[in-house]
């Protein structure tokens, strides 16, 4: 099931409504890398509020897909891990610690506003 990708602003938002397919996951990449591009986001935001699973592919294809928006300029942030899926990735060995995340989504607008706020600035210097 593909996932929604919503524009807002300079940013994107991906919310997964579900546990992804290997194929879910490269179509994410895929569609996030195209959208970036065509809209110039300055920031991604990947909601996994819905997602009750999250597998070794998911986990690594997400932080792919955060280092892939770096080098194009856009900053990513991923929102809404449940605690369950927290204490099975560090149980797994999985981590995010190169990407950022957030508590939920108004808190991954912050960080994202504020990141490219100082960025602006930095461009203006």
């Amino acid at each position: 099931m593909p996932v929604p990708i919503l524009k807002q602003g300079d940013f994107l938002i991906a919310s997964i409504q579900a546990a992804m397919s290997d194929t879910d996951a490269e179509q994410l990449q895929a569609d996030v890398m195209e959208r970036v591009g065509r809209f110039r986001s300055r920031g991604i935001i990947v909601d996994v509020t819905a997602v009750d699973v999250l597998d070794s592919f998911a986990a690594r294809s997400l932080r792919t897909l955060a280092h892939m928006t770096n080098l194009r300029g856009a900053q990513t942030v991923v929102v809404g891990i449940q605690p369950d899926v927290a204490f099975a990735m560090v149980q797994l060995g999985m981590s995010f610690e190169d990407v950022h995340t957030a508590l939920d989504l108004e808190e991954g607008l912050a960080f994202l506003n504020h990141r490219v706020a100082g960025r602006s600035a930095d461009d203006r210097a």
